[in-house]
């Protein structure tokens, strides 16, 4: 089992940035590709941004190339997204996730942490 917990989030202008951390603990968390989702109200959750188990690959979807940056500190058992230029639709529920799948490109996690809101005021 690998916990998750996030942090960072809250309440910010758009054209903002916030920084969410995501701290793991149980399992060795360099043998788990991480990823960020997130759930707007009345909408499904998507996957945001994912990074290799060893940091050197990352990978982004639309909502999220350009604006938004995720690392991992193995060494702290943290991994983090980095929002800048943060817009109204940006405001949702993130998730911190890991997988020790090949798939983590994919979207496909295993392990989630309870989320952390981010409300972007317009």
């Amino acid at each position: 089992q690998v916990q998750l917990v996030e942090s960072g989030g809250g309440l910010v202008q758009a054209g903002g940035s916030l920084r969410l951390s995501c701290a793991a603990s149980g399992r060795t968390f360099s043998n788990y590709a991480m990823g960020w989702f997130r759930q707007a109200p009345g909408k499904e959750r998507e996957f945001v941004a994912g990074i290799s188990r060893g940091g050197s690959t990352t990978y982004y979807r639309d909502p999220a190339k350009g604006r938004f940056t995720i690392s991992r500190d193995n060494a702290k058992n943290t991994v983090y997204l980095q929002m800048n230029s943060l817009k109204f639709e940006d405001t949702a529920v993130y998730y911190c996730a890991a997988t020790s799948s090949n798939r983590w490109q994919q979207g496909e996690y295993d392990y989630w942490g309870q989320g952390t809101q981010v409300t972007v005021s317009s």
